[in-house]
């Protein structure tokens, strides 16, 4: 062989992982867009999220990468929040546990995939045309929290039968709050409850909101779906137990933290479906093609050691029927 081949084949030989690395495709990015803030209730759900990617092929910071951005609360900066995950060209976003997060990925891109999960109706909220043909670029879990407003009340009547004045903690931010207080008042009313509605957005404002419902002598507290709140649970359960307002929230992680009572959908269960459908985005799957998935998993969570610092007593058939009783 020629001096001069020798050199262009091991030339030639030294390009070619050049020319592989060229060739490979880009590892694909997953945008998170959350109305709330980051910690826990993220990090434990996300972790479901992640096992569902990695189940069917798909590692966070080795074949797929995850970037997050956080309104923190302020449901106002989600539109921004979408935009900068357009720009950042993600292959898919996952708008999570708020309607607004979910509009707001809507409204900023037509063509980037969109995996929500909402409380409310997603055809009503405008996000699909029906469940199981949800067109266009988005598909999701409706999970039920909303619609269990009436049995949610019923259930702290039960656990409370003495009680009659009944604050609702609600932040006007969020576009079920309305029908979830009209819920309520009905409710209320055919339960011969006095209903008081309490808003707040912000951290002081939750703060003013229980100074509010002490001076109101509120016997009980119904805390309203909101994923803000949840963020904020463990300010709110210390708050609930420094005034004396035995509460019901929405999803069992208030109760892991000291609240009294939980009745709602499991969200690690959602998490864990929004990473199956994520990962089937990212095979190829199309949102249009993806039934919206209607999450049924609901559990009854109570805490008897906070009910023992109350002094309220669980009726036995209420803790007959609790998924889990956390002493």
């Amino acid at each position: 062989m020629r001096r001069r081949e020798f050199i262009t084949l091991i030339g030639g030989a030294a390009a070619w992982p050049i020319a592989a690395r060229a060739q490979q495709p880009e590892m694909p990015v997953i945008g998170y867009l959350f109305a709330g803030s980051s910690g826990p209730m993220v990090d434990i759900p996300m972790g479901a999220f992640r096992r569902a990617l990695a189940e069917r092929g798909y590692v966070d910071r080795q074949n797929v990468t995850i970037e997050y951005r956080y309104a923190d609360g302020q449901y106002d900066r989600l539109p921004q929040l979408a935009a900068d995950l357009v720009r950042r060209q993600v292959s898919v976003i996952v708008a999570a546990a708020n309607p607004n997060a979910a509009r707001a990925a809507k409204a900023a891109t037509a063509t980037i995939p969109i995996v929500f999960m909402v409380s409310d109706d997603p055809v009503k909220l405008g996000l699909v045309a029906s469940l199981n043909r949800p067109g266009g670029n988005a598909t999701g879990v409706n999970y039920f929290l909303t619609e269990l407003v009436s049995k949610r009340l019923g259930l702290l009547h039960e656990l409370l039968p003495a009680a009659v004045r009944f604050g609702v903690l609600v932040n006007p931010n969020t576009s079920a709050t309305e029908g979830t207080v009209q819920e309520l008042t009905a409710a209320g009313s055919a339960l011969g409850l006095q209903i008081d509605v309490i808003r707040a957005r912000d951290g002081r404002e939750i703060e003013a909101a229980f100074a509010s419902l002490s001076e109101k002598q509120a016997q009980a507290l119904f805390v309203a779906p909101d994923s803000f709140f949840v963020t904020r649970r463990v300010q709110i359960t210390t708050l609930a137990a420094r005034h004396g307002i035995p509460a019901i929230y929405t999803v069992r992680e208030y109760v892991e933290v000291g609240g009294l009572i939980s009745y709602g959908t499991n969200i690690i269960e959602v998490y864990r479906q929004l990473g199956i459908y994520s990962a089937r985005i990212l095979k190829g799957a199309k949102p249009a093609d993806l039934p919206v998935v209607q999450s049924t998993k609901i559990e009854l969570v109570i805490n008897v050691s906070t009910a023992r610092a109350f002094g309220i007593e669980v009726p036995p058939t209420l803790l007959a029927r609790a998924d889990e009783v956390i002493e």
